[in-house]
């Protein structure tokens, strides 16, 4: 899986806020879809109603981050293009077994999604923040989704464990996703943000070049560990509420 950007030129803040908007605008778009077409499966009408409400508000986020990107000066489909295909394919290769399933992957995506971008953006500015905090943060989608698992689960107990196992398999695609965007969009370097001191003219320029090279390299390696984590962490969180062990 991979992106169409490149870490061969300078990357400035806007560059990165820019890229994050992108992301989270396919991921918002590919989420309406999904939650649509898992409406049509629902086993009751208000489980039906529900859904479709739900997807109606990821569309929602949708526009308002092109009105963004737009008000900006930029061509939204030029800023989304790089994460499409990413997108795509890990959808293909999560595609669910069931509504249950469905209803579980929301669960874990979205949520594993919501703290890497809030992340991500703390290392941007303000106006970032803001957006993820309210389009990423649903709380009443997550308490339905759970509250839906958990009357699925009371109702037939064997769902538990196949679930459980299908949501680790979705963790790791969320966290192979993560780890390949930071990488691509150099995420990791803009939280760290450690300077180093020039080197002196004592000091040869390949050594010091070196030196900086594995100190930014290792930094970079202890944030995205840091921040795995507690990716890690929270969806542990999460999959407790619904009685099942990550």
């Amino acid at each position: 899986m991979s992106t169409q950007g490149t870490n061969s030129a300078p990357r400035h803040a806007e560059d990165d806020e820019m890229a994050l908007l992108g992301l989270i605008a396919y991921q918002e778009l590919t989420a309406f879809e999904h939650l649509s077409s898992d409406a049509r499966l629902s086993p009751t009408l208000v489980d039906r109603e529900t859904l479709a409400r739900l997807a109606v508000t990821e569309f929602a986020h949708y526009e308002l981050i092109r009105e963004i990107i737009a008000a900006r000066g930029m061509d939204a489909q030029e800023v989304i293009a790089p994460f499409i295909s990413a997108i795509d394919q890990m959808h293909q290769r999560t595609k669910p077994g069931d509504w249950y399933e469905s209803l579980t992957k929301a669960y874990v995506i979205d949520g594993v999604a919501a703290d890497f971008y809030m992340y991500i953006a703390s290392a941007l500015t303000d106006e970032a923040r803001t957006l993820v905090r309210d389009v990423k943060t649903s709380d009443a989608n997550t308490e339905w989704l759970r509250e839906r698992l958990q009357l699925a689960i009371a109702d037939r107990p064997d769902r538990a464990s196949r679930l459980a196992l299908w949501g680790r398999r979705l963790l790791g695609e969320a966290l192979t996703q993560a780890r390949e965007i930071g990488e691509q969009y150099d995420y990791w370097g803009a939280l760290e943000r450690e300077s180093v001191s020039p080197a002196g003219p004592a000091i040869d320029a390949s050594a010091a070049a070196s030196a900086r090279g594995e100190r930014s390299h290792h930094d970079r390696g202890q944030t995205m560990t840091a921040l795995f984590a507690k990716l890690v962490e929270n969806h542990s969180r999460r999959m407790s509420k619904l009685g099942m062990t990550a």
